[in-house]
């Protein structure tokens, strides 16, 4: 089975975040950076996968060249070899313009299953798989917690989350595209052999297929500013009651 799993390099969780001079995206010229925490899981999961049906893992990511962290970390966790889309407009790109130039980079690979995290840890809009999906020609599931495949290879069974504490159960043909949920797995981490061998394996570069900004664009980025006041209701009790309970309703709208 060929796996394509999509990876994004993000800000660390914990790193102060200040929004750049610009207000389009936040300052990281000297910010630390992560992989994205949902799309290690779908790494896992393909991991997983390759272990009980063989086959190849192939990580793809988009974005500058600060991205060969987050993929060298894939490749010694167990992937077998990278594809990068190398753009600095990617960076904070869209959903649509990142599915895009994955997409172009990928279709002549002919993966049997490719998965991707939920949602990534800094827009977090969960569309990148989706749209990617749609630019592959591919059927999805989104939101999965299992994955089963047919004894044939030919199709998959999978376990979707749902609100309320529902879930779902899925049969899709393959090729396919999934989006992962957080938790499906227990992580694994580097070795110092997989680290090691991570040095020795691929990573094909490939330019962005159309530089120019598709779908949606950031026009401001801020923090929001924080205020509070003190209303007083005056008047006999039941006035006043009628009045507080319609600033709850209208005004703060917690009822």
């Amino acid at each position: 089975m060929k796996i394509a799993v999509c990876i994004k390099q993000v800000v660390t969780r914990d790193w102060p975040l200040r929004a750049a001079e610009s207000a389009k995206w936040v300052r990281d010229d000297d910010a630390s950076f992560e992989m994205n925490e949902p799309d290690a899981y779908a790494l896992e999961e393909a991991l997983r996968l390759k272990e009980r049906h063989g086959g190849e893992v192939v990580v793809c990511s988009a974005g500058p060249s600060r991205v060969s962290q987050v993929i060298r970390e894939a490749l010694a966790r167990g992937a077998d070899r990278a594809v990068h889309v190398a753009s600095d407009a990617l960076s904070t790109a869209g959903a649509d313009t990142v599915a895009s130039a994955l997409a172009g980079a990928m279709r002549d690979e002919s993966f049997d299953l490719v998965l991707t995290g939920l949602q990534s840890d800094d827009q977090g809009f969960g569309q990148t798989g989706v749209v990617l999906a749609e630019r592959l020609g591919l059927p999805h599931a989104t939101i999965i917690m299992e994955v089963d495949v047919a004894a044939d290879g030919g199709s998959l069974r999978v376990k979707r989350e749902l609100e309320s504490g529902w879930f779902q159960w899925l049969s899709l043909p393959l090729p396919a595209l999934l989006t992962i949920q957080s938790g499906i797995n227990q992580l694994r981490y580097a070795t110092l052999r997989g680290i090691m061998a991570a040095k020795r394996k691929e990573i094909r570069t490939v330019p962005m297929e159309n530089a120019e900004a598709r779908g949606q664009r950031i026009l401001e980025l801020y923090v929001p500013e924080k205020a509070s006041a003190t209303r007083f209701i005056d008047g006999p009790a039941p006035e006043a009651a009628r009045e507080l309970v319609r600033l709850l309703r209208e005004e703060a709208r917690v009822l």
